[in-house]
């Protein structure tokens, strides 16, 4: 039988409570009574995610997010999809850097469907896993990527900054969408050693929120989830420890075909899951945090030198977290202008400190950020999962606001004194060119006009 303990509300968690189990083959489970609405949600997530890749063979987590909608062992082709939205859920999976993660949101009275089905691609996927679906669903991957990198403007931006922002040769040095030529390169004896890796019940965190009872959920987990085998074979992902600062800036022009010129870039922040990062994550979103922020009001509302300016947090647990930070720039404005102005306000910034007023605003920002995670069972689901997989305790989601909370100004100066520095960022200057049709076409509509003017003339 699995092992758990009573529910009890932690201070400061507003009354949410999470009780958390584990099965006899590692699986952690985490549940949280929520009977506002006859809903429930589930969410897995598995121990791995791009970080856990090797040279030659990136992209894999992000495709085998998507092989694991490609059919199991009792479910063949497109029937997760069907089964779920026939039976009034919503459904979708992700990949990060540090891990993959599969969720269903579902009217209470079909949460055992949504177990079931998790528990037979956790444990029969293989079965179903064949050189057909490998193929469709690498080119299913690959047009994804021009999607959403290679074809749109600015799309290659966080690729290029990642890149930079951490040294070859380091875990978090390519993005999850993975290389064409990688992409390529996977077989499907790869993706079934990927899978039996990775995809092993001590290697996960299934949790369920919702309008739920929980003994009744606990049964059916053990009973789907119970004989699956567990898998030991898991090789640790490789050292993200990098020093605090990145000693210089690394600094690449990209001229593409863009609406406007960009200046980008990465700052190397403390890891998630610590005060600093907390302190980082309320330095810049006084700075960059929505139209009330320091570099929205000088660069678009004064100087009207940037059509948008935003710097924000992405958080990281294995790796240093990386500040970004994103300008736009207004009309024929060069880049230098825009860069001058971010160092003068961020040097301000790390001078003087934040304003009480931006300080409650800061905050009352992040915890609002909280609350609409938390808000509903999806996002509490999500969150409790985060929390074990990455920091090893559940109940952490309850009151992270708390730990923002605490953190004072000071603190938030010295973080911004510390790492918001010219010498510390990676820095992406877009620069646009005219596309080759673009040209032709402005030469043939000049032509046009010329003939027409003749014609007149005549």
């Amino acid at each position: 039988m699995p092992m758990g303990h009573t529910a009890t509300a932690q201070a400061g968690s507003g009354g949410l409570t999470a009780t958390e189990h584990r099965l006899a083959n590692g699986l952690r489970v985490v549940l949280s009574e929520d009977h506002l609405t006859p809903v429930a949600a589930v969410c897995l997530w598995y121990d791995v995610g791009s970080r856990h890749e090797v040279k030659g063979r990136t992209g894999l987590a992000h495709l085998f997010e998507h092989l694991m909608f490609q059919g199991s062992g009792q479910v063949k082709g497109n029937g997760h999809f069907e089964l779920v939205q026939g039976a009034g859920g919503s459904l979708n999976g992700t990949t990060s850097f540090e891990r993959t993660n599969y969720f269903e949101t579902m009217p209470t009275h079909q949460l055992e469907l949504a177990l079931w089905l998790e528990a037979d691609r956790m444990g029969s996927l293989l079965a179903a896993l064949d050189e057909e679906s490998m193929e469709n669903q690498r080119d299913v991957v690959k047009n994804e990527r021009r999607q959403r990198y290679d074809n749109v403007p600015y799309g290659t931006a966080f690729e290029k900054l990642t890149a930079l922002a951490y040294p070859e040769g380091h875990p978090y040095h390519h993005t999850p969408i993975g290389s064409m030529a990688d992409l390529d390169a996977a077989t499907l004896e790869d993706a079934q050693t990927f899978f039996r890796t990775y995809y092993a019940p001590n290697n996960a965190v299934l949790s369920v929120v919702g309008d739920i009872d929980p003994e009744q959920t606990l049964a059916w987990i053990e009973k789907y989830f119970g004989s699956i085998p567990s898998h030991d074979g898991k090789q640790p992902p490789r050292d993200g420890a990098l020093p605090g600062t990145i000693g210089g800036q690394l600094r690449e022009e990209v001229r593409e075909e863009v609406p406007a010129r960009a200046l980008m870039a990465a700052y190397r922040l403390p890891h998630d899951g610590t005060r600093e990062c907390d302190a980082a994550d309320l330095a810049l979103t006084v700075l960059g945090g929505g139209e009330s922020s320091r570099l929205h009001n000088r660069l678009v509302r004064r100087d009207r030198t940037a059509v948008a300016a935003g710097f924000g947090l992405l958080r990281l647990a294995g790796a240093p977290s990386l500040g970004w930070l994103d300008v736009k720039t207004s009309g024929g404005v060069e880049v230098a202008q825009i860069e001058s102005a971010v160092d003068e306000e961020l040097a301000r910034f790390a001078e003087e400190g934040p304003t009480p007023e931006e300080m409650e605003r800061a905050q009352a920002q992040l915890e609002r950020e909280w609350l609409d995670r938390l808000g509903t069972v999806a996002g509490r689901a999500d969150e409790l999962c985060r929390y074990a997989v990455l920091f090893g305790d559940p109940q952490l989601a309850l009151t992270a606001v708390h730990r923002v909370l605490d953190v004072t100004a000071d603190e938030v100066k010295a973080a911004a004194r510390a790492q918001l520095r010219p010498d510390n960022r990676a820095v992406l200057v877009y620069e646009p060119v005219e596309s080759a049709e673009s040209a032709e076409e402005a030469e043939d509509g000049a032509a046009t006009d010329t003939d027409a003017h003749e014609g007149a003339d005549k």
